[in-house]
């Protein structure tokens, strides 16, 4: 009998010491974790993750910039703890993320984003109809210019248009930035970019690539909607798209804690400087008499 005693006090010791490590290693104020996200949405991540680890010192976010499907693979791979995604996942993905994730899908939104259409500077177009860019991306002409297959603006384009990803025909130049950089070579062609790229107010980077290009407004229904913040607020712009993390963790650990923060008050401010319109907090206007 007292053998017995002690070796079940034997397991629960260490069960208790296991358990003690995990939740050292997993809390949300210490530790590292990997978080993954399409170039597209690298100047928000950037901004969230540099204030995160400024409000907890003892935690390390290791950002993985990589076209938006393979960021959802490493994360059903658990190479990754959290990614930023932007289109809808299929009926497939959400079955093998329920699988293998082992956890129920629970998006968790956190930003008004869009895709914007961009051309030079000299170009005497301004705006586009939905019905335009669906044309143009049927057209042999590839005027459209992405940053990628597999990257976040495609897909969302594809998703949007209702039209089949292998079908799709473009021209392609590499990253964001290098579409606003090099569009001015290309006289009739049409450059899709995020809004993220350019939308920080503060950021002479930004400043500097805003100079080179001219945002299309976008025609639907013979109205004309600018990317601006109040029609990602409505949802009025056609191209609008919501941005969203995705987790493994099954726990309040890092990955949940930085998701956590992302999402309310002070993460939503961090969202709004950077041009972005915050999901989950409004400007409030009150009047005084």
């Amino acid at each position: 009998m007292k053998k017995t005693f002690k070796i079940f006090i034997f397991f629960i010791s260490v069960f208790s010491v296991i358990s003690c490590s995990q939740n050292e290693s997993s809390r949300p104020n210490k530790g590292e974790i990997v978080i993954a996200a399409d170039e597209s949405f690298r100047n928000v991540t950037e901004a969230l993750a540099e204030r995160y680890v400024a409000h907890y010192p003892e935690t390390k976010l290791h950002l993985k910039f990589q076209k938006e499907d393979y960021a959802l693979m490493d994360l059903l791979k658990r190479n990754v703890r959290v990614i930023v995604m932007s289109r809808e996942l299929t009926e497939k993905e959400k079955k093998l993320y329920e699988e293998m994730v082992d956890l129920p899908l629970k998006p968790a939104k956190f930003a008004g984003d869009a895709v914007v259409f961009v051309v030079a500077k000299d170009s005497p177009k301004n705006s586009i109809s939905v019905q335009e860019i669906k044309k143009e991306l049927q057209s042999d002409e590839k005027n459209i210019i992405f940053d990628g297959v597999n990257a976040s603006n495609f897909n969302f384009v594809a998703q949007k248009l209702n039209l089949a990803p292998q079908k799709i025909k473009y021209s392609l130049i590499k990253g964001n930035k290098g579409i606003v950089e090099q569009i001015s070579k290309f006289p009739n062609s049409i450059g899709v970019i995020s809004l993220n790229t350019i939308s920080n107010p503060y950021s002479r980077e930004a400043e500097d690539l805003r100079k080179q290009i001219k945002i299309l407004s976008v025609t639907e229904n013979n109205i004309a909607y600018e990317p601006n913040r109040e029609n990602i607020r409505n949802m009025k712009y056609p191209f609008t798209r919501i941005l969203y993390f995705l987790t493994n963790e099954g726990h309040f650990g890092l990955g949940n804690g930085f998701i956590r923060f992302s999402c309310t008050q002070k993460g939503q401010i961090v969202v709004s400087k950077e041009g972005l319109q915050p999901y989950n907090i409004f400007k409030r206007e009150v009047m005084m008499r």
